[in-house]
């Protein structure tokens, strides 16, 4: 018998952020869910994906009856009402496959392109991988997907632009100084944004320090960011340190001035400084941007950049799915294949003894065997025609390609 694959599940698509906590589930959740969800009747492969935009069920299923018994068994551990199928989705096949492989690739994110959808993919591969829930077509499901997630990744510049306010200011300091390895950074407030950013500036192996009128807030944030502090009334002696500064506060007024920043400018000797004004209003005095080798970005500025820069992932998506829809096909004929694989084990069994005997039959086993991998669809068609060679090779019949006659040549 030949299974069914097939997807279901919520996702930012379907099911606004209050349905989908619903079903969210962590790492620990996964070890509970899984386990009873496998032993639904007519359910033999699963997978469940898990991320801040979607919970999916990957599997393989016996019928439709197996799948909504798996999805009303989810339901009821997750304490959630039934209604919630009315904000689903489900697909079957290649529909199924080709969504599978769109979000292993990041075309099916919030962030077109975004690469963080790879890692939960593959954590939630291995937790149903270590909990016996997946098999041979899982297996061979999630080795194509994220060879599909190398193709668009490599063959697209779907992941080249940021199209987060936050990364799209590291990526300009990136383009001022090149290597961020040991730049000197302060971040001046706790906003949420320039938090973000002073996080990705770490990774970069930035130093970083954090000030803020609440000498406390700055103090635990630099511990959370394992940077420096410095205190809120030094800020003006100190500027002339830092190589970016990333201001993110509730004032109302100015923090940094054009006065402030030419004077710490002089004190470099003009060595180049970069602004990321991401308060809303300004902190920092817009005629900043107009001092010699110093650089002034606005939250505008920076949305504006990501606006930019998600148009073109937008246009590099359809390259992407392009590459999608190409393994889906080679994963089809895969299942295909799969489906004649008994036939093509019996047939071998049958025939072992003649072809011992028989080099001719040999052949035409052989032939039959490499016509049907190549078109499983035809599996049927073929064997009858196998058989009848086999009669007229027996009474000395001139003997025709088996492929040419499957096609009607």
């Amino acid at each position: 018998m030949m299974y069914r694959i097939f997807v279901w599940g919520v996702n930012f698509k379907t099911a606004p952020l209050e349905q989908r906590e619903l079903l969210a589930c962590n790492r620990e959740d996964a070890y509970y869910l899984l386990p009873p969800l496998k032993t639904v009747e007519g359910i033999k492969e699963l997978i469940l994906l898990s991320t801040c935009n979607r919970v999916e069920v990957y599997g393989v299923a016996q019928d439709y009856d197996s799948i909504n018994r798996l999805v009303s068994e989810l339901l009821h551990l997750k304490g959630a009402d039934a209604r919630l199928k009315k904000s689903s989705f489900f697909l079957e096949g290649e529909r199924a496959v080709a969504h599978v492989f769109k979000v292993a690739s990041g075309l099916e994110s919030m962030v077109v392109g975004e690469t963080q959808i790879v890692n939960q993919f593959k954590e939630a591969y291995r937790i149903a991988r270590e909990l016996g829930c997946v098999g041979k077509v899982l297996n061979r499901l999630y080795e194509k997907a994220l060879r599909t997630a190398k193709r668009v990744r490599t063959e697209t510049g779907i992941s080249k632009n940021a199209v987060s306010v936050s990364y799209v200011a590291v990526e300009l300091a990136k383009r001022i100084f090149g290597s961020l390895a040991h730049i000197k950074v302060l971040l001046v407030g706790a906003g949420e944004m320039a938090e973000l950013s002073a996080k990705y500036l770490k990774k970069l192996q930035a130093h970083l320090f954090i000030t803020n009128r609440t000498y406390e807030r700055a103090v635990e944030l630099s511990k959370e960011l394992e940077g420096h502090v410095l205190r809120f009334e030094e800020l003006e002696d100190h500027l002339r340190d830092f190589d970016i500064v990333i201001v993110s506060t509730g004032s109302k007024q100015y923090l940094i001035n054009h006065s402030m920043v030419n004077k710490a400018i002089r004190k470099r000797n003009y060595k180049p400084m970069f602004f990321i004004d991401i308060s809303v209003p300004r902190n920092i005095e817009p005629s900043v941007g107009s001092i010699d080798e110093v650089f002034l970005y606005n939250i505008d500025d920076l949305q504006e950049v990501a606006d930019k820069n998600l148009k073109e992932r937008l246009r590099e998506k359809e390259r992407g799915e392009i590459i999608v829809w190409d393994e889906v096909s080679k994963f089809m004929k895969w299942m295909e294949l799969l489906k004649v694989e008994g036939v093509i084990v019996k047939l071998k069994n049958q025939w072992k003894d003649v072809e011992e005997r028989e080099p001719r039959v040999r052949r035409l086993v052989h032939m039959l065997v490499e016509e049907i991998r190549k078109e499983p669809s035809l599996a049927e068609k073929l064997v009858k025609i196998f058989l009848q060679e086999v009669e007229n090779a027996n009474t000395g019949r001139r003997l025709p390609y088996v492929y040419n006659r499957a096609h009607g040549a």
